[in-house]
């Protein structure tokens, strides 16, 4: 791993040469994006829907004091009243529950699980309300994930609540998803990035909204870096974020993303970066995905990236909704975004950027097992695919700023 490397001299500090330890890649997220990592993290990964669900909602039946949620998606489905329900026994209970629902995504809610949510004294919140859409508003949603249990426990990651995440990812009815639990200093971050669409959504953060003074407890040794974005101008932090991981990569890049639409800029970088010997590989959806859109806009660049020596792989069993980028043998960044126009330039995201050994080993072992289960791209049955297939191609470039 990067961080067992010996100490850099002086004279080695040149930027061809840099980074050469975790602590340069540290460095740079730093002072590039002006947050710094906290350390005495714990984080684990929970890999599909079956392991995600009940490990949340065990952290949610359990929860004392409050109960923070915020997501992008919920629909229907046995998993979706199961959550549901359990938010609405603790808002019983007398937690104070706080549910923010993204009106796009989450407009096909059950109103039975609505009313019964406020029934029991949660209070639900909409983000962007159909009814009060500015004509400015209309395309910018919060597409973060976020679970906060008593100020102690957070989930983050990709997963909505939803049928279609539940099971293992053994058939097209079951996505791949990865979500991770968090302890520590980090889920100020977290909890940060509710509140900013919390108030939004019109709630004033009077005293008692205020999160308990305290000090979360460092029992763990997971550095993070807690990045929110939020596009008010199309344009957000993750698309620096993004660019700089690319930049800083000197040996290896994977990216596993739910919807691969890089615009110029990024594929400039990834071509730069094969160039100077960076080995990049991207794992997308293949036959199954919930937008046409992002496919067809995402095509429209495989044949460039090819070219360049980049390696393409389209999952076959089902949607692939994971969102994780691993740089060299240094850096993770897990979260809500995903590599395209959407998320660099018109959603509210959440980014993690993580340094901890064992989470990376086991999310590039996560990658080999998910690119066994891709087909591989070929630039040379790419080039000749036919009028039809070239022709969605360009009717997606001009939809990739929707995708």
């Amino acid at each position: 791993m990067m961080n067992a490397q010996p100490e850099q001299t002086a004279a080695d500090d040149s930027p061809a040469q840099m980074p050469t330890r975790v602590h340069d890649y540290r460095r740079v997220l730093e002072a590039t994006l002006g947050i710094p990592f906290t350390q005495g993290n714990r984080i684990e990964r929970l890999v599909n829907g079956c392991r995600i669900f009940p490990v949340m909602i065990e952290a949610v039946e359990n929860a004392r004091e409050s109960i923070d949620f915020l997501t992008f998606i919920y629909w229907e489905g046995d998993v979706a009243n199961r959550f549901g329900k359990a938010l609405a026994e603790r808002a019983r209970a007398g937690v104070k529950v706080r549910v923010l629902l993204d009106a796009f995504g989450a407009h096909s809610m059950s109103d039975t699980l609505l009313n019964e949510l406020r029934d029991a004294g949660a209070d639900v919140l909409w983000f962007r309300p159909k009814a009060r859409w500015r004509i400015w508003q209309v395309d910018n949603r919060t597409h973060r994930k976020i679970l906060v249990v008593d100020e102690s426990i957070g989930f983050t990651g990709g997963v909505g609540i939803a049928a279609e995440w539940d099971g293992d990812a053994r058939n097209p009815d079951e996505w791949r998803e990865t979500h991770f639990r968090i302890q520590g200093p980090a889920l100020d971050g977290l909890y940060a990035a509710f509140v900013s669409n919390w108030v939004e959504a019109g709630a004033p953060p009077d005293a008692d909204q205020l999160p308990t003074p305290r000090t979360h407890p460092a029992d763990g040794d997971t550095l993070i870096q807690v990045l929110r974005t939020s596009a008010a101008v199309n344009y957000s932090d993750i698309a620096t974020l993004f660019r700089v991981l690319i930049a800083l990569a000197r040996h290896r890049l994977r990216i596993t993303t739910g919807y691969f639409v890089p615009d110029e800029a990024t594929m400039t970088l990834l071509e730069d970066a094969v160039s100077r010997g960076v080995e990049i590989e991207i794992l997308m959806p293949g036959p199954y995905t919930d937008s046409r859109v992002a496919r067809m806009a995402g095509e429209a660049a495989y044949e460039r990236l090819l070219s360049a020596g980049m390696g393409l792989y389209r999952y076959q069993p089902t949607m692939l909704h994971a969102k994780i980028v691993l740089v060299d043998d240094a850096v993770a960044v897990i979260g809500s975004a995903n590599f395209n126009h959407r998320s660099m330039g018109k959603d509210d995201e959440i980014a993690l950027c993580v340094i901890d050994d064992a989470l990376f080993n086991n999310l590039a072992a996560d990658f080999e097992h998910d690119r066994g289960r891709c087909d591989q791209v070929d630039l040379e049955s790419w080039r000749q695919r036919g009028p039809w297939q070239r022709f969605k191609e360009n009717i997606g470039r001009l939809l990739s700023p929707q995708a």
